[in-house]
């Protein structure tokens, strides 16, 4: 291989200040929030529920033997099995195509296919199957259903609300097992997000967002990227993200000829990306600011134009008229070899090929044959794409399911700086587990927790006033959240205590793992950001996948008590107004306006005329004070109909 942008990297390189921005925090990934998983979602609250999964048909549909018993193949299984052993009713969807596996005629032949891998029966059902879904004849049928193919809906890919409210009706919680398309805004997998009540990943999704988050991280240096395939200059804000990361970063496909122009070496036109040349000099600019070696190879195999069996080696720089490279040369592969040896950590993303790459293909395997042996050294090696994944299997069947990932888009995606859609359209969970036992004297107590708790006037007034119950604070801003533990300390509060979280996607996460019942759940002050979110159009398609305050309702309703109580104010009418309109209508026909006996019987109204605790918050005070009105109701959560 031929270097560029300066000597062999050290054992830890520091990324310069001018990328830092595009980097992620080793701490918490910006792309990669903590979010809800089948893991950890209580398995009783699964019971008699019924659970959509969106499943990955290349991975759980192919047509090879040896892929059927594959770990990530396993894992999407055990996603199903699980979810029938916990007594849930389970729907299926995906697209496929019979690219995936030739024998993929209709649905029911997929049916019968995925019957057989897990040893389960499956029903085939319409779009339209939601008006008779819920009656029990039909769901006596079976526990596990097929919807029809999504890639013969339009709708799927337009990501249609209509289409994807149609898809959840009957749905009690979604389950995103398809990875692999978490990089696209599609109705069965974003869109649908807005109508469970709850949207966690499964197993098979939950190990790939690991991965992702493996390849990340700079833990091992030093750090060497491998960088096949073509297209630079869409990826040049992806490989901007890898060079400002990695000790070194070698380039063994198309995109290579683009670095070698950008050098001013001699490369053939027909090679040449248009378009590619600046942000190549852009890439070579940033490796030197940062003292890392950019490699290329040094020479290809070609093949001559007009005689294709007729093969030669040729300098990387000198390829002659006539001559196509078609593979990596001896030179490059042994460059490659000693470079690799020296690392602790290789991605491989991108396949070795080039545009007139055939048969002649060997590059890939001896990479592959490299790897595997610095694997085995205890190497971190990760492989990125289908064809680099298929070299590796095909030289070594000790390949772990957590070494690949098949689907490179998703990963050039994030690269790039970009959110999932399919990853943010989840539940969020709070990434820490929370030892209630050291955060309250007694945890078996009914809980009351404060949606936005602020500086906790309201949580604290009531702790002190009510022994028997504990308080919990939900609070995204972290300085009046220490504020609120101060006073916790400083006045032996042994009932009270608050967490920094976005409340809006943690609440399910944190109050599910509470060893005793939830009985009250407060919402005040803030409420318009609270409820309508930053952005307060509900039907702005900009905003269509990021709406979780949805899930935020249906998550207290189910796991506020029986007779538990939802008390909501604002110092807007209009505010308050649409907030009961909001839990009402998600509330699954469980919730009912309460109103105390006097309230009733002097016929008031639905806003209650005083604050029924007898405790303010310190909005509160602040709007009674200058005169202004609050408009309070209480709900009532009653055993309903499902």
């Amino acid at each position: 291989m031929i270097l560029a942008g300066g000597s062999e990297a050290a054992d830890h390189v520091k990324s310069s200040n001018k990328f830092k921005a595009n980097c992620c925090d080793e701490g918490e990934m910006e792309p990669f929030p903590h979010v809800q998983t089948l893991r950890k979602f209580p398995k009783e609250e699964l019971v008699g529920k019924v659970v959509m999964v969106r499943f990955d048909s290349t991975n759980l549909l192919r047509e090879e033997e040896q892929d059927q018993s594959s770990q990530s193949v396993s894992s999407a299984v055990f996603t199903i099995k699980y979810l029938h052993e916990a007594g849930a009713k389970i729907i299926l969807v995906s697209d496929w195509r019979k690219k995936t596996n030739s024998q993929l005629h209709d649905a029911e032949t997929v049916a019968d296919m995925i019957s057989s891998v897990i040893q389960h029966r499956v029903v085939t059902i319409k779009c339209d199957y939601s008006a008779v879904l819920l009656k029990m004849e039909v769901l006596k049928k079976a526990d596990i259903f097929l919807l029809e193919n999504l890639s013969e809906c339009k709708e799927e890919v337009a990501n249609n609300s209509k289409f994807a409210e149609l898809l959840s009706l009957g749905v009690d919680i979604f389950v995103n097992d398809s990875f692999s398309q978490s990089h696209k805004i599609l109705a069965s997998t974003v869109g649908i997000a807005r109508f469970c009540s709850a949207c966690i990943a499964g197993f098979h999704f939950e190990e790939s967002l690991c991965q992702l988050k493996k390849v990340a991280r700079t833990n091992k240096r030093p750090y060497v990227a491998i960088i096949g395939g073509g297209n630079l200059y869409d990826k040049a804000a992806a490989l901007h993200f890898l060079v400002s990361r990695c000790d070194g970063v070698v380039f063994v496909g198309m995109m290579s000829f683009q670095i070698m122009h950008a050098l001013g070496l001699s490369v053939p036109s027909y090679l040449v990306e248009p378009g590619a040349y600046k942000a190549a000099l852009d890439i070579i600019q940033i490796a030197h600011d940062r003292n890392i070696p950019i490699l290329h190879p040094m020479d290809f195999w070609c093949m001559n134009e007009h005689l294709p069996e007729k093969m030669g080696i040729f300098p990387s720089h000198n390829i002659l008229d006539g001559w196509l490279p078609v593979d990596l040369g001896p030179r490059s592969l042994n460059e490659l070899n000693s470079l690799l040896v020296k690392c602790k950590k290789i991605l491989w993303i991108g396949p070795v090929k080039f545009k007139f790459s055939g048969q002649c293909a060997d590059g890939a395997s001896k990479l592959a044959q490299a790897l595997n042996e610095l694997r085995q050294r205890n190497c971190d090696i990760t492989v990125v794409g289908n064809m680099a994944c298929q070299a590796m299997v095909m030289e070594s069947k000790c390949v772990l399911v957590n070494d690949m990932i098949e689907n490179a888009s998703v990963l050039w995606e994030f690269f790039k700086g970009r959110k999932l859609p399919g990853v943010m359209a989840l539940d969020r969970a709070y990434p820490f587990g929370i030892d209630w036992k050291s955060a309250y004297c007694n945890p078996a107590q009914p809980l009351v927790v404060d949606i936005g708790s602020g500086s906790g006037l309201f949580l604290l007034g009531m702790a002190r006033r009510r022994k028997d119950l504990n308080f919990l604070g939900l609070e995204i801003n972290s300085k009046l959240v220490r504020r609120c533990m101060d006073s916790v300390h400083q006045y032996g509060i042994q009932n009270g205590y608050f967490i920094v979280t976005n409340a809006t996607t943690t609440f399910r996460s944190i109050v599910s793992s509470y060893p005793g019942e939830l009985v009250l759940v407060s919402i005040q002050d803030n409420l318009y950001h609270l409820v309508q979110c930053p952005n307060p159009d509900f039907n702005n398609p900009e905003h269509r996948w990021r709406m979780l305050q949805r899930s935020l309702i249906k998550a207290v309703v189910d796991l506020l008590a029986l007779d538990g109580k939802i008390f909501l104010q604002s110092d807007i009418e209009a505010v308050a107004l649409r907030m009961k309109e909001l839990f009402l209508k998600n509330g699954k026909g469980k919730l009912n306006l309460w109103n105390d006996q006097y309230h009733a019987r002097m016929n008031l109204g639905e806003w209650l005329e005083e604050n029924p605790f007898g405790v303010m918050s310190d909005w509160e005070q602040h709007v009674i004070d200058r005169g202004d009105p609050m408009y309070r109701l209480m709900l009532s959560k009653s055993s309903g109909i499902e």
